[in-house]
């Protein structure tokens, strides 16, 4: 993505993929000191861990508490968050507005992402995660209700969001296995921010009891739009972005660290 995007915007660079185990991330990071290096992105687990390691954040990335967005800049490193407008852009884009309380599914940085994005919208918010505490020190930060499965309001569940990593290169794993959809609406939205395989279980559960599902695709592109604009000041249109997704072959396994360069 971008690779096409420097290629758009007329701009000498790269984008290369790091993978960094957890005890080397602060090392990492301050490799993105150098001249030259525009900043870089974080995946799991590294959107919360890596703040101490900052110099500032952005409001957003604050609030949230992650940071998926590194920008580098006179020896200076910003966090910043763009998988929260990045959501809420492909929720609009694919004119997905669902209506009702909203289930977010996971309590990591993607999580905390989603939660502040529907909660600035008004909308209640409920957080389920294998670890309820987990869930519950989210919800303490950002607001919402921490449950179980089983205490859901799931008949007024409008919109039901996998932030966790479940079906992750695993078309057969799902974060809700076995789970009866017939207690939600059938109107309501799944969003799996899940992008590969691109029809995940859950989906194909979820359409086949009738309610409409998208992967993260969309998020995916309109995050990396938001990145891109930050480190270069280019805006290059997410079209970009998304038909360079679509045109790409199937990648590895996503890496811990992505990291961008200007050169020349």
């Amino acid at each position: 993505m971008h690779r096409a995007a420097f290629a758009f915007a007329g701009l000498k660079g790269d984008y290369q993929a790091v993978r960094v185990p957890p005890a080397d991330l602060g090392a990492a990071i301050a490799e993105l000191r150098q001249a030259g290096i525009l900043g870089a992105n974080l995946s799991l687990p590294h959107k919360e861990t890596a703040l101490p390691y900052l110099d500032s954040l952005t409001p957003a990335a604050r609030a949230i508490g992650a940071v998926n967005t590194i920008i580098s800049g006179e020896g200076r490193l910003a966090g910043d968050n763009t998988d929260a407008p990045g959501f809420l852009a492909a929720l609009a884009d694919a004119a997905l507005t669902p209506d009702g309380a909203a289930v977010v599914l996971g309590a990591g940085g993607a999580a905390r992402a989603a939660v502040w994005a529907l909660r600035s919208q008004g909308r209640e918010v409920w957080v389920v995660n294998r670890t309820l505490a987990k869930a519950e020190r989210l919800t303490a930060d950002l607001g919402g209700v921490p449950a179980h499965l089983s205490e859901v309001k799931w008949s007024a569940a409008g919109l039901i969001v996998n932030a966790s990593s479940a079906g992750l290169n695993a078309p057969e794993e799902s974060p809700l296995p076995d789970f009866d959809f017939s207690g939600v609406p059938t109107s309501a939205l799944v969003y799996d921010m899940v992008y590969k395989p691109a029809e995940t279980r859950l989906m194909r559960d979820a359409q086949a009891a009738g309610l409409r599902a998208e992967n993260g695709l969309g998020m995916l592109a309109h995050q990396a739009r938001l990145a891109f604009l930050a480190w270069t000041a280019a805006d290059v249109p997410v079209r970009v972005f998304l038909e360079a997704l679509k045109a790409a072959q199937p990648a590895p396994q996503t890496p811990d660290l992505h990291r961008s360069a200007q050169h020349g």
